[in-house]
């Protein structure tokens, strides 16, 4: 449940709309609701500021529609990752309101009140090659969702380092840069060493053999020599999304309380 949900009932049972005994009914749920297959987090939202996201790769179709309904009745916006266009069909089949699924970021959203935006800056996501899309596109999702403002910038790899450094004014613009890349994970370190901003880096799995489906990249940006590059785990798009959106909303309070 939203803190704005909570805050309505508690002014309605101030102004006398509704009673303690209705106000308890309606949070009841909080901090959870057990589904059986799933105890679903709805206090979540209140304590760290987003509600739960679903993680749909490994969840039957029936099991991600309850979960979704579930997180709906909190009144805020649902986000599912990982879920194929086949099993994204039977979800929508089987959840009551609309929703919505982005083919490129694989996700499913039922979206049921407007982004407020909030942070310093936009947040850049941008891919070394077009086969990194997928994962940027999670993030870029993500990222809206969680109120940034979104700026993409694909396929400027270091096999044509030109690409990306004929865009440093948009990456300077920037608040915080997703940097997501396979193959040896080498554009976090360009991007971490011509801009003055946090660089959170995604490995991908894309890439030939000896690139080990991405580890050879979660490597390279482990051992990243330019400071300020922070790595989440193997195309992970969404975490990195999450600490993006941290530190932009970090930077937004700061700035606001540095104001005279």
């Amino acid at each position: 449940m939203q803190e704005k949900r909570i805050r309505e009932i508690l002014e309605q049972v101030r102004g006398g709309q509704t009673t303690v005994e209705q106000a308890v009914t309606r949070l009841r749920s909080l901090p959870y609701a057990d589904l059986g297959y799933a105890m679903v987090d709805h206090h979540r939202g209140l304590r760290l500021g987003f509600p739960e996201v679903v993680l749909g790769s490994c969840k039957t179709a029936e099991q991600i529609a309850g979960i979704m309904s579930e997180l709906a009745r909190g009144g805020g916006n649902v986000l599912v990752t990982r879920v194929l266009p086949d099993k994204a069909e039977d979800v929508a089949g089987l959840v009551a309101q609309e929703v919505e699924y982005n083919e490129a970021a694989r996700a499913l959203v039922l979206r049921q009140e407007d982004v407020k935006r909030m942070g310093h800056g936009p947040v850049m996501v941008v891919t070394a090659g077009t086969g990194d899309i997928p994962v940027a596109e999670e993030a870029g999702l993500t990222a809206d969702l969680m109120g940034n403002e979104v700026d993409r910038m694909y396929d400027v790899g270091v096999a044509g380092i030109h690409r990306v450094l004929n865009q440093l004014d948009r990456l300077r613009a920037a608040s915080v840069v997703i940097v997501v890349a396979g193959m040896e994970g080498a554009l976090a370190s360009v991007v971490g060493g011509l801009v003055p901003r946090p660089v959170v880096a995604v490995p991908t799995s894309v890439g030939y053999g000896a690139s080990f489906s991405g580890v050879a990249a979660l490597l390279g940006m482990l051992n990243s020599c330019a400071a300020g590059v922070s790595v989440v785990n193997i195309d992970n798009g969404f975490g990195a999304a999450y600490v993006a959106t941290l530190i932009n909303r970090l930077g937004a309070k700061t700035s606001a309380e540095e104001r005279p």
